[in-house]
C-alpha cells in the first residue's frame, strides 16, 4: 500500500480535553474521529487495527468452540421485563421515542444481549442431548454513557463481543467457563496486552462468579487490589484480605463528649485530635426483599472503622444472610429488589437513633433492626462514635461490652472495601497494593438467572423440564486498541504489537524523486507485500524530519529507511518502533530480515510471551 493512496491524517496538535494517551494519539494518527459525545467513526488507519483484534477474538472463539451467530440490535422491551433488568439498567438502557403506543416506544437498543440469546434458547434447546452449546457475536452496543470520556475507552456505542454458554450440569459450566478463560488469556496475549486476571463482581448482568481482564494503567478507572508477591487478585468491589488481629489495649470508660456541629469524621478527628482509625462510622441502610407482590423492608445498621468505607455488594450479601437467618429460613435467601439496599432516609435514622444525621452510634438504639459489624471493628479497642444525641459523641466504645458482636440479629463479616497495605487473604503477609486498570474482558457464571426468569428449560434423561445453566462472556475490542495504546507509547507516539498494528511494516523512503530509491523501496514492498506482511510504503515528497516523526506517531513496528545517501554506501536503514537501535543492511537482504522479524514476533505473542 502506498501512502499517496491511503487516506492518513495525522496531526501536530494535542487534542483540547484528550487526557489519556489513547485518546490523544487515535485522533492524532487519524485513526478515529469523534462524530458526537460517545460515538466515534473509525477512519481506515483505525479500522484495519479494529479488524485485527476482531480476527484474533474470532479465531480463539472458534477454537474455544464457540459457534458464531448475530443478534440485533434493536430488542423489545417486554424481554428486559421478563429479568426485571429495566429497573436495574435505569439510564444505561436506551430507549427509542416515539408517540404513545407507537413500536419504538416499546424497543430498545441492546447494551447487552443475555435476554436475546436466552430467546433464543428456550425456542430450541428443547433437550440435554444438546448441551452444551457455546454461541458468540462479534456486534455493536449501545449504553447510555452519562458522561463518555477517554476517548474510546468510555462510550455510548461500541464493539463488543459477547459470548454465552448454555448446560445441563454446572460441571458441565465449569468447564466451559475455563475454557473461555483460557481462550481469554490467549486473545489478550496475542494482542500484546500486559493484562491480568482477577476476581469480580457480576453487577448488572448477574451471576455466581465471574473474573475480569484488566491492563493495568493510570487511565483506567477501574481499581484492582494486587499483592506484591501475586497471590492474590481481584477488584476492589470484590476484594478481600486477612482479618485485623485483636487490639489488646485495655477498656476504658465510655464518655459522653459534646461535639456541636461536628458531624463529619474529619470534623470529630479534629475537634476531639483524635485519628480516623479510631472511630466507628454507623451507616444506616433500608433492605428491601420479598417480591412485588409481597414487599418488605428491614433497617440494617452497617458498622466500618472511620478510615474505612462500606463496600456495597459485601453488606448487601451479609444483610441478605442477616435477614435469612433471623426469618429462620438459612437456606433460601430472599430475594432483594434491586437496588437492595439503599441508606436510610433522614426519618428512619431519627427515628432509630433519636438524632439528627451525623451522631448515630451502635449502642443505646431503639426499634427493630439488624447490626452487621465489620470485622476491623470488632476488634477494635476505645472507638469514638455518634452519642445517639444529636451534638454529642461519645469515647471509649467497645465492642462486645457496649455493644453486641454476636446473636440473632447481629454478625460480624467483611463489609469493607480493602486499602493499600492490607495483607493477602491468602495468609502469605503480602501487602496488597491498589492499582488503576481497564477491564477489556469479562467472564460470568450466570446459573440459571435468565432462564429461571424467562422460562428456559430443557428436559433432563428422565424427562424433567429444568432451566438451562447458563455462561456468558464478553471483550471490548474498542477497548482492547486503546488499551494496547496506553500500555504501548512514548513521547513519540504509539508502539503497536506486530499482530494488530494497522501496517506491520512502513518502507519510508527519503527520495522519492530518485528513480533507484523508488525502485527499490517498490521492489521490497511488492516482496514483502506477496509474503503477506501488510506493508506501508511512505512515497511521499516531504522533509526526512516530517517523514520520521510521522513514523513514530503512527507506530508501525517495524521501519525501513531507504535514501540516496544509503544506497551509495550499499544500505538501507533497519529498525524497530520500539528501540533505538538502527541496523545497516544491505538492500538484497532487507526483505529476508524483516519477514523474520514479523515471524519472531507474531509467534512470541502466540506464545504469550
Amino acid at each position: 500500500m502506498l501512502w499517496s493512496n491511503f487516506f492518513i491524517t495525522t496531526s501536530k496538535e494535542t487534542p483540547k480535553d484528550a487526557t489519556a494517551a489513547s485518546h490523544r494519539l487515535m485522533l492524532r494518527t487519524g485513526m478515529v474521529r469523534q462524530l458526537s459525545a460517545g460515538a466515534y467513526s473509525y477512519l481506515p488507519l483505525g479500522f484495519r487495527s479494529l479488524r485485527k483484534v476482531e480476527k484474533i477474538v474470532r479465531e480463539e472463539m472458534n477454537r474455544a468452540g464457540a459457534i458464531e451467530l448475530m443478534m440485533p440490535v434493536l430488542h423489545p422491551i417486554d424481554l428486559w421485563h421478563e429479568t426485571g433488568r429495566v429497573e436495574a439498567m435505569g439510564d444505561v438502557l436506551l430507549r427509542l421515542g416515539g408517540p404513545e403506543g407507537d413500536w419504538r416506544t416499546q424497543t430498545v437498543l441492546g447494551p447487552t444481549h443475555e435476554e436475546v440469546i436466552t430467546e433464543i434458547a428456550r425456542a430450541y434447546l428443547n433437550s440435554y442431548k444438546q448441551l452444551p452449546v457455546s454461541m458468540y457475536q462479534i456486534q455493536v452496543k449501545f449504553r447510555g454513557e452519562a458522561r463518555p470520556k477517554s476517548g474510546v475507552l468510555r462510550t455510548r456505542e461500541f464493539l463488543m463481543k459477547d459470548a454465552y454458554s448454555f448446560h445441563d450440569t454446572v460441571e458441565s459450566l465449569d468447564a466451559v467457563y475455563q475454557k473461555m478463560y483460557d481462550a481469554y488469556c490467549r486473545i489478550f496475549a496475542r494482542c500484546g496486552l500486559p493484562y491480568v486476571a482477577v476476581e469480580a463482581e457480576s453487577g448488572p448482568i448477574g451471576g455466581d462468579a465471574s473474573h475480569e481482564f484488566m491492563v493495568l494503567t493510570d487511565a483506567g478507572e477501574d481499581v484492582v487490589a494486587l499483592t506484591d508477591n501475586q497471590d492474590y487478585a481481584a477488584n476492589t468491589e470484590r476484594a478481600v484480605c486477612a482479618p485485623l488481629p485483636q487490639d489488646d489495649a485495655a477498656m476504658a470508660d465510655i464518655a459522653e463528649i459534646e461535639t456541636p456541629n461536628q458531624r463529619t469524621i474529619d470534623e470529630v478527628c479534629a475537634f476531639l485530635k483524635s485519628e480516623p482509625r479510631q472511630m466507628i462510622k454507623t451507616l444506616v441502610y433500608t433492605l428491601a426483599y420479598g417480591t412485588d407482590k409481597k414487599r418488605a423492608t428491614k433497617t440494617v445498621v452497617a458498622l466500618v472503622r472511620g478510615d474505612h468505607e462500606v463496600n456495597e455488594n459485601k453488606l448487601d450479601r451479609a444483610a441478605i444472610a442477616l435477614l435469612a437467618k433471623t426469618l429462620g429460613d438459612e437456606t433460601s435467601s430472599p430475594k432483594p429488589q434491586a437496588p437492595s439496599l439503599d441508606l436510610a432516609d433522614e426519618a428512619t435514622i431519627k427515628a432509630l437513633t433519636g438524632a439528627d444525621v451525623g451522631f448515630a452510634g451502635p449502642h443505646s438504639l431503639t426499634g427493630d433492626y439488624l447490626l452487621v459489624v465489620d470485622q476491623a471493628v470488632s476488634v477494635m479497642r476505645n472507638g469514638v462514635t455518634g452519642a445517639n444525641k444529636t451534638g454529642y459523641h461519645v469515647q471509649n466504645l467497645n465492642p462486645g461490652r457496649d455493644f453486641a458482636i454476636e446473636g440473632e440479629t447481629v454478625s460480624v463479616a467483611d463489609i469493607r472495601n480493602v486499602t493499600d497495605g492490607d495483607q493477602s487473604p491468602k495468609g502469605s503477609g503480602a501487602a496488597i497494593r491498589l492499582r488503576k486498570s481497564i477491564e477489556v474482558g469479562h467472564v460470568f457464571k450466570l446459573g440459571t438467572k435468565y432462564s429461571e426468569s424467562m422460562k428456559a428449560t430443557y428436559l433432563d434423561k428422565n424427562g424433567k423440564a429444568k432451566p438451562l445453566i447458563m455462561g456468558c462472556y464478553g471483550i471490548g475490542l474498542n477497548r482492547i486498541m486503546a488499551s494496547a495504546i496506553e500500555a504501548h507509547h512514548d513521547d513519540g507516539g504509539i508502539i503497536w504489537p506486530m499482530s494488530i498494528a494497522p501496517f506491520q511494516v512502513l518502507i519510508l523512503a527519503l527520495d522519492p524523486k530518485e528513480e533507484d530509491v523508488m525502485n527499490t523501496a517498490r521492489a521490497l514492498h511488492d516482496e514483502l507485500e506477496a509474503a503477506g506482511i501488510d506493508v506501508l510504503l511512505d512515497d511521499r515528497d516531504e522533509r526526512a524530519g516530517f517523514k520520521f516523526k510521522d513514523a513514530d506517531l503512527i507506530g508501525i513496528p517495524v521501519r525501513v529507511t531507504i535514501g540516496r545517501k544509503g544506497l551509495a554506501d550499499g544500505v538501507v536503514e533497519l529498525k524497530r518502533r520500539a528501540g533505538d537501535e538502527i541496523d545497516k543492511i544491505a538492500p538484497g537482504t532487507a526483505a529476508a530480515r524483516v519477514k523474520e522479524m514479523v515471524k519472531g514476533e507474531l509467534q512470541r505473542l502466540d506464545a504469550g510471551k
